[in-house]
């Protein structure tokens, strides 16, 4: 019988046409910050802008400071508005949660950027490799180039609290047991 490891890996994993993803992950940290764990990363947030238009934001979740990954492009603009210098700013939000270990990182999403070699791709890249708790939003569109990005080692989560919880749970035990066996090596 083979037992399967749980993945310091997840996604969660969203249809296309539905939103609520990005507010079910912010509620999601803010609970686990609620409780006491230490969570690093960036959230994203959606405002209207001025005279319309959407406007997107990337949240620390540690500081609250906000990026904006926005480009304006008019009202009427129906063309990607993700404003990659924002992206690249928010990207020291990552690497700082790397550099301080916390109990979960999270990435606001993989999407065309990431699936592109782009956005949060190298910072994904070095948070799998640390081994790290990390979760992250994929929508069912990008969800091809997630696997071949990892390689199909993560976990794929419905959008639903429970989900992230076990998840979550799994992980921590996951890694204790690991600093467990590294001490025992020493």
């Amino acid at each position: 019988m083979n037992v399967i490891q749980p993945s310091l890996l997840a996604a969660i994993v969203h249809p296309d046409h539905l939103g609520g993803a990005d507010s079910l992950l912010a509620d999601f940290c803010r609970s686990l910050q609620a409780q006491g764990w230490c969570v690093g990363g960036v959230v994203q947030a959606h405002r209207v802008r001025p005279g319309g238009g959407k406007w997107m934001l990337l949240q620390d979740l540690r500081t609250g400071e906000e990026f904006s990954i926005s480009q304006d492009l008019g009202a009427q603009s129906q063309s990607c508005c993700i404003d990659p210098a924002g992206v690249a700013q928010a990207s020291g939000t990552l690497r700082q949660a790397l550099r301080d270990r916390v109990d979960l990182t999270v990435v606001n999403r993989f999407g065309a950027l990431e699936a592109a070699g782009g956005g949060f791709a190298a910072e994904l890249l070095a948070l799998m490799a640390d081994e790290c708790p990390l979760m992250t939003v994929v929508s069912e569109k990008h969800l091809p180039a997630w696997r071949r990005f990892t390689g199909g080692l993560g976990e794929e989560l419905p959008p639903r609290v429970s989900a992230l919880q076990s998840w979550f749970s799994l992980a921590i035990d996951m890694q204790k047991n690991q600093t467990a066996m590294e001490w025992e090596e020493r």
